[in-house]
This record gives C-alpha cells, structure tokens and sequence, in this order.
C-alpha cells in the first residue's frame, strides 16, 4: 500500500488528463462517434470503479450458479488478461470440455471454467465477437466479466462492486488514485453491490451505502459477503477438486498469492482459523517459475509450516507443478453470500426481458 501511495503521489498530476480522456471516450460513446452494439440476449456485466480486486470473480461464479438453478443458459465473457492466447475469439470452455490452460486463458477465465461446468467461458480483446459466439452456442444470457469500462457492448444489468475494506481508495483518478474513472460515472450502473462484508466491517459498509444512496438515488445497493466453501487440490489432470483435508486445518500452513490485494486474503485465513506459520505477498497475476517455488519452499520450511494454501485462482496456474511439491498444496475455495432480494431483483429483470427489435 506505501508502495501504491507513492506512485500516485507522483502520478496525480496527470490525473486530470486521464479523468479528461476518460470522459471524452463516454462522450464519444453517448454521441454514437463510437459504436455501442446491442445484442439478442440480455447481458450482466460485472465490473468495479476502482483498480484490483473487487470481488468479481467470485460474483461471477455466483451469478452463473442462480441463473443456470433457474433454468437459464449463461456464458461468461472475459478479456483474458493475461492470457497469451490471441484469437478473436478463444473459447477457455465450452461447458463440457476445458480447452485453454491458465497461461493461455488468463488465470481468472481458466478458474471460472474450472468451477462453472455447463457453462461456457469465452475470451476476446473485442468481446462483442466471443459475445456473438456464445450467443450462437445456446446462451440465453451473457456475464461480461469486468465489464463497467467496457462500452462496447450494451448492457442491460450493470453491477459495480465495492471492496468493504477498500471502498474508492484515496478517491482520485489513474495515475494518482485507485479510480478508473470519475466518481460521475457511476451513473452507469443499474446496481451496486458492497462486497466481502462481514461482522466487522457491516457497518462501514451500511455508511458506504449512503453515501451512494445519497449521491446516486434510485440505484439500489446490495451487501454480499464470502464463506469459506472448502479445501481444494490440483490432480495430475490439472483439475482443481474439493479435498479431504479436515487433519490440515489445525497444523501450520504458510499462505500465499498473487491478487490484487494479497493483505485481504492474508486476513480472510487468520478469521477463518488456518494456523498461519508464515505469508507471502506476490503480485496481481504473478506467473509461477522454478525459482519463485523454490522460494515459496524455503520460506515455508523456515517458518516450520506442514502445509502451502492459496487462493484457487493462484492454484489453477500451478497445475502440472503442484503435484510434485514436497509440501501439500491447497486452495481456498470462498461462496458468494447475498440477500435475497439481490438474486430476485436479477431473476426478475431478466425474466421480464424483452429482445430487441
């Protein structure tokens, strides 16, 4: 965080210009100088306002699940950032068969299509051409992954998340704040949902959520929070599994990650009762070497840990190395928890959807 607040201590007189540009392109957008393109099927995009981690993956994950319970078709759609994969459109999944690894699908596609069976997972650079290709797959219904910035494609539910424990950050734009764009283009959204919200920090978020009330009236705001679901291993397929792994709770484990904000899953293994020998930060989409395992292992035997545990996401880009670790590996595999009034307000708004003439 000392190092971020640096870099925006040096960047924030170009802020202005950024927040400017950003502005420009909307415009362009609104005015129709860019092109918008409006598809035969809803859409849901699922983004933030800030830089990093916001909980989207695993709302993804959660939308996918309620809509597939209820007789709907998703797809999920993603850039693939950090995916080497360079098609038009690379399908990660087509909701039977996995058929991009992490390092050509990017890790958080990968693990989507790892965790949402029946679901296909696409990725593109120009995502309204994965898009369309769903839609010719059978989907009835399309999830645009990190979706808020992406104007290209109009969408017909649009979540902005919130991060309980970072909120807007310092409130300025790139390159001197946490801000993709200006706080005004929130008035995009059609719902705003507070994410990782817990016990200790449910009051923070209720005060959050009027501030937002205030500022942007009639956008609802929803409260989602994360469980821990289970343990989870690599299998020399390179599959990800629930594991048995009751006996490793209790004894030393040493954490690790490479997400955008590693302090947070740091603290969701001590809430959830992992005896904690040691940790490691590593950076958002850290790819994984020969030497940096090494490292993991050093650290790991040095603070005497039985076991290595990281977050699922980190884990899909371990697989064909994992297994042969001389530690244990395991993820966390975390559930989306929200009201009900969430999942009935999306039910509903997509049930009463009607295709465009």
């Amino acid at each position: 965080m000392q190092t971020n607040s640096f870099y925006f201590a040096l960047g924030r007189p170009f802020s202005p210009l950024y927040s400017l540009a950003m502005h420009l392109r909307v415009l362009l957008y609104r005015r129709g100088v860019l092109r918008s393109y409006r598809l035969e099927i809803p859409v849901i995009s699922i983004g933030n306002l800030t830089l990093g981690g916001g909980g989207k993956t695993p709302m993804v994950q959660y939308l996918a699940r309620l809509l597939q319970e209820h007789g709907f078709r998703p797809a999920v759609i993603s850039r693939g950032y950090g995916g080497t994969a360079g098609g038009k459109v690379n399908l990660v999944s087509d909701g039977v068969s996995l058929l991009l690894d992490a390092q050509a699908a990017g890790d958080e596609p990968r693990l989507l299509a790892e965790t949402l069976p029946g679901v296909p997972v696409l990725t593109g650079i120009v995502r309204r051409l994965p898009a369309r290709h769903a839609q010719e797959m059978g989907a009835d219904v399309l999830l645009l992954d990190d979706g808020f910035q992406h104007l290209q494609i109009i969408r017909d539910i649009n979540l902005v998340l919130f991060n309980t424990d970072r909120l807007a950050g310092n409130s300025r734009v790139f390159p001197g704040g946490d801000l993709r764009e200006p706080v005004a283009a929130l008035r995009r959204a059609t719902g705003f949902v507070m994410t990782g919200v817990h016990e200790a920090n449910r009051e923070r978020a209720e005060r959050f959520a009027d501030l937002l009330r205030s500022k942007f009236p009639g956008i609802p705001v929803a409260f989602a929070g994360l469980r821990m679901e289970c343990l989870v291993a690599l299998v020399p397929s390179g599959m990800i599994v629930p594991a048995q792994t009751k006996p490793l709770h209790q004894r030393p484990c040493f954490g690790f990650c490479g997400i955008a904000h590693p302090e947070l899953f740091q603290r969701t293994l001590i809430s959830q009762g992992f005896s904690l020998a040691g940790f490691l930060s590593l950076a958002d989409h850290q790819r994984y070497h020969e030497p940096l395992l090494n490292r993991l292992l050093a650290e790991a035997r040095r603070s005497g840990a039985e076991w290595l545990l990281t977050t699922e996401k980190d884990l899909v880009k371990l697989a064909g190395c994992a297994t042969h670790l001389p530690l244990p590996l395991h993820g966390l595999r975390m559930q989306v928890e929200t009201d009900a009034d969430f999942s009935r307000c999306i039910l509903e708004a997509l049930r009463s959807w009607h295709a465009p003439h």
